[in-house]
């Protein structure tokens, strides 16, 4: 079969010879006594098979079941069943691409293992192709290489990491781990990047300052780490549900994650000491570890964190991706206790009561008092002060509005650090309540953009445009945060259900009004009521109608303002009204609400 490569220049070049047998083999030597291929393992001998087979003209019998046979040494009964080729595979792509990236930058011959296959093809590299020796065209070694512009685009595509197999489990657990139908949930999650789920680190130490540090560091990497736009992180909540000594194959085994991060936190006096460790879920093998020992005095505690997650997305991130900087300009203090601040934000948010809204408002005024250049706990007591008027938590007298007091603090925080996602998410939401939607979902639009995978501003965002009337993609995005972190409590699940409601997919709506279970969030029990109402679950309608009037005696007499508030759009504002009728709760008839407040103007002027 007469093939040839063009030349650089012009289409009728002459053709430059393709790689003969002698050059490949050359190569594959390189490639294999390169330290940036893996000197242990299956990955030399699985490489050296499929290659010696497809010179020697036997390319065709290059299959799953005879590379298990001669290479990895299963015996007869060897089925599809047993992932092994296809992880090995994978893991086999993925050190070709980073030595072609690294070490092989120059080499002649680029050996590849396209997708679909295990038989290799063998292509001048670019650098070799540069060259314009006007040789005939001769004979080579058979192969099914895809033509040359393919074969150009695909070096420029993200290449998936995650194996087959691993693909297999991710969908197995998120379709069983959730009774919601998972197949809208899965249709715009890809397994086109690697997933990682983060343990949380655990404290070697003793009393409750290593705990704290030990938490500390594991939150920074849970922050630090979705911004890497080449991996897929499992959100924090999911994370704090796992024991510190969770094993790789739990992991496999639950989210279907190829990585798990683990570690661990000692210290002694002043010195500190962090141990880090990457590892794949198929075989608990370690992929990469470090030790930092480090002087406290120093105040360099953050910066040993941002190291650790560059470190970790650095190790596992796609070769060809370009790593997004993570952003340390404005790193929180180094002060344990307005670190501490944002710990008890993320556990506030996953109760939303208003005894944990008190505290961690305290909190966060207390350490912007003495740090006012902390750009995430501006962010943070933005959306505390803004509870104080959405949920009417701990209203505060004698100030200004609360509304004015967290746009202040959520540009205050943009100002600070404009890629700051928290900063963003909080921008977005004020402005969403202040009845600005367009640049409400202007804004959420942009900070998706800068992290756009960041569980807590993913579900944020959703819930937005789920409320302000785009339902269907909010419903998409909350979807996406829930796969992501299915430990995320009942936020997500709760909007979610508000969300299935609406679009009339009831099942989907109890399904999900039953994992939100948020008994100490007055609206969780509105929507509860509402939901299952319409599903014909009378008692439980009531029952869940009676919490929300005893939390909350003034909503339904000012609906019409709480849902304005809110961006409703008049049809849905009337549905839900009808929703809460046929739950049982007496609400005022909307016409006469709103005739009665003709002339009138705004309790709350946005």
């Amino acid at each position: 079969m007469q093939t040839s490569i063009p030349a650089e220049g012009s289409a009728g070049a002459p053709s430059k010879p393709a790689p003969q047998a002698d050059e490949i083999r050359a190569q594959l030597e390189r490639v294999i006594s390169s330290p940036e291929f893996p000197g242990v393992g299956r990955a030399a001998a699985f490489l050296r098979y499929v290659v010696s087979e497809t010179l020697n003209g036997r390319g065709n019998r290059i299959k799953a079941y005879s590379i298990a046979i001669e290479v990895f040494g299963r015996d007869a009964g060897f089925t599809q069943d047993d992932p092994v080729v296809r992880i090995e595979a994978g893991r086999l792509r993925r050190s070709l691409e980073r030595y072609y990236l690294v070490a092989g930058q120059h080499d002649p011959v680029r050996i590849d293992i396209p997708k679909g296959g295990y038989i290799p093809t063998f292509t001048w590299s670019s650098s070799a192709s540069a060259d314009t020796r006007t040789e005939e065209p001769r004979e080579i070694i058979p192969s099914p290489a895809p033509p040359g512009r393919w074969r150009q685009a695909r070096r420029l595509l993200l290449p998936s990491v995650a194996a087959l197999a691993a693909v297999a489990m991710s969908l197995y657990w998120i379709g069983t781990w959730s009774p919601a139908p998972p197949l809208e949930r899965l249709a715009s999650l890809s397994p086109d990047r690697p997933a990682l789920v983060v343990a949380p680190f655990a404290n070697l130490g003793e009393g409750p300052e290593a705990q704290l540090y030990a938490a500390g560091l594991t939150e920074e990497l849970m922050t630090i780490l979705p911004r890497f736009k080449e991996i897929k992180v499992f959100g924090r909540e999911t994370s704090k549900s796992l024991p510190a000594d969770i094993g790789a194959s739990a992991i496999r085994a639950e989210f279907g994650a190829r990585y798990l991060l683990a570690g661990g936190v000692r210290t002694s006096g002043k010195r500190l000491r962090v141990t880090a460790r990457l590892l794949d879920t198929s075989d608990g093998e370690i992929l990469w570890s470090q030790d930092y020992d480090k002087d406290l005095a120093s105040g360099d505690l953050f910066a040993i964190q941002t190291d650790v997650a560059r470190k970790v997305a650095t190790a596992i991130a796609q070769p060809y991706g370009v790593m997004a900087q993570v952003d340390a300009a404005s790193p929180p203090p180094d002060d344990l206790g307005a670190y501490e601040c944002t710990l008890r934000f993320y556990a506030y948010r996953s109760e939303l009561s208003v005894e944990a809204h008190a505290q961690v408002r305290n909190c966060l005024e207390t350490a912007l008092a003495r740090f006012p250049n902390y750009a995430t706990a501006w962010a943070m007591l933005s959306m505390v002060y803004l509870d104080e008027d959405r949920y009417k938590f701990n209203p505060t007298a004698n100030q200004n509005a609360a509304i004015h007091r967290a746009l202040d603090a959520a540009r205050r925080a943009t100002q600070i650090d404009p890629s700051n996602t928290r900063g963003l998410q909080a921008l977005m939401t004020v402005l969403f309540f202040d009845r600005q939607l367009s640049e409400s979902l202007r804004v959420g639009e942009l900070a998706l953009a800068t992290n756009p995978h960041d569980t807590e501003l993913m579900g944020e965002f959703g819930t937005r445009l789920a409320i302000g009337g785009q339902w269907q993609r909010g419903a998409a995005l909350l979807d996406q945060a829930i796969a992501l972190n299915p430990g995320g409590g009942g936020f997500y699940h709760g909007t979610r259900a508000l969300a299935a409601y609406m679009l009339h997919d009831n099942q989907t709506a109890v399904l999900e009004i039953r994992q939100a279970n948020m008994q100490k969030f007055p609206l969780f029990h509105a929507v509860a009521a509402i939901i299952y109402a319409e599903a014909g679950m009378t008692d439980e309608a009531r029952r869940e109608g009676e919490v929300f009037v005893s939390m909350r005696p003034d909503f339904l007499p000012n609906i019409l303002a709480e849902l304005a508030m809110r961006n409703m759009q008049p049809g849905d504002r009337d549905r839900l009204i009808e929703g809460l009728r046929k739950a049982g709760l007496a609400v005022p008839d909307p016409e006469k609400m709103a005739s009665t407040a003709t002339g009138t103007s705004d309790p709350q002027p946005r």
